[in-house]
């Protein structure tokens, strides 16, 4: 333990930032603050105005630096480097969150001189100028897919854009699933509930249970989250999703199933591809025949334009249905990855406003 002390200069240091999003920089100043502190806490804090909530960036924190206390707050205080009433605001909050008091604060920015001399702390600034880490969140919101390296594996889970392909039996929706991925240079997940069917006991010809439909969309949803820590590009193909496991459930049990189409709801894509019904059946001995194609196929139109989802149906060559699909995808990721101005880049009338508005709610709601 004496040795271990003799390693750190500081005892408890301190981080704080807006994390939105969390990436490589951030990181490295929490690396650099574990290194010289006995113990480390980062503070997230974050605006109102901003889209992100400041409980999933303190959940990245959390996930990427599992060993350094992390605390979350939002902060609608104006931003006024100049102002004392807006340091002592920002402060306020700051100490506020503190569990002991802490003798360095950690920050790139000239700011943190000032931060720490009202801590009572030593400031230690790291890589100054950011010449070593040149990212910032600003640069990180403008292009996200540029920056996508940068990010952490938990915060790409949250930020990347599902497309889900879904369809009847045998209308090329696996087939589209791939060349989307390919074309878009990214990952796809394949629909777990055919791997169930081979291996379930008694294969395509035991009756099927309503539980087995759980077990395939807990598993298929596993897939997409392992998937997304892993995309190259912000963009994750699935072929399927909870939704249509709702409709296969319908099909094979004979009933609907309200607590799936519930978990569908809570876990919506950002765009679906329905594929079209008008190319040839074919029978690769897992389906169930052209029959009943047809009738599930206007199933799935009718689902799909009750709910909230964008969705396109397309129809043709696999070129065809590609070229369809791709400027809707690429549609449907500007609008996700279309962030909110956070607080300091906003007017100062506007910051002003803000913080009186967030005083007003506090008077009104003091157990809130």
């Amino acid at each position: 333990m004496t040795r271990q002390r003799q390693r750190h200069r500081h005892r408890h240091g301190l981080v704080i930032g807006k994390f939105y999003p969390l990436h490589s920089g951030h990181s490295h100043l929490i690396r650099e603050a574990q290194r010289q502190c006995e113990r480390v806490t980062v503070e997230v804090l974050g605006a109102s105005v901003e889209s992100i909530a400041v409980q999933t960036r303190a959940e990245w924190v959390r996930e990427e630096h599992p060993s350094v206390h992390v605390v979350a707050e939002l902060d609608d205080a104006p931003v006024d480097f100049e102002s004392d009433s807006a340091w002592d605001a920002h402060v306020a909050v700051i100490a506020g969150l503190l569990d002991e008091p802490v003798d360095a604060v950690f920050t790139c920015d000239p700011y943190g001189e000032e931060l720490a001399r009202r801590l009572g702390a030593e400031w230690v600034q790291v890589d100054a100028g950011r010449v070593r880490n040149p990212v910032s969140g600003t640069a990180i919101r403008a292009d996200l897919a540029g920056h996508w390296s940068e990010l952490a594996p938990s915060v790409r889970a949250s930020l990347a854009a599902r497309v889900v392909v879904l369809g009847a039996e045998s209308t090329g929706s696996t087939t589209l699933a791939v060349a989307l991925a390919d074309h878009l240079g990214t990952l796809w997940v394949p629909e777990y509930g055919r791997e169930w069917s081979v291996a379930r006991e008694g294969g395509l010809t035991a009756p099927w249970r309503s539980d087995e439909f759980d077990l395939i969309t807990d598993r298929q949803v596993a897939l997409e989250e392992r998937a997304l820590r892993r995309v190259p590009t912000p963009l994750l193909v699935c072929d399927t999703d909870v939704l249509a496991t709702a409709l296969w459930h319908e099909r094979y049990v004979g009933s609907p199933a309200p607590r799936l189409m519930a978990r569908a709801a809570a876990h919506t894509p950002d765009l679906y591809v329905l594929t079209g019904d008008e190319i040839p059946f074919v029978q690769d001995g897992l389906r169930d025949g052209e029959a009943i194609r047809h009738d599930m196929q206007q199933r799935f139109r009718d689902v799909l334009a009750a709910q909230v989802v964008p969705w396109l149906e397309v129809r043709g060559s696999v070129t065809e249905r590609l070229t369809a699909s791709v400027p809707a995808i690429r549609a449907a990721m500007a609008r996700r990855f279309t962030f909110a101005a956070p607080l300091e880049g906003r007017p100062h009338d506007e910051q002003v406003a803000l913080a009186r508005h967030a005083a007003q709610s506090s008077d009104a709601h003091p157990h809130h």
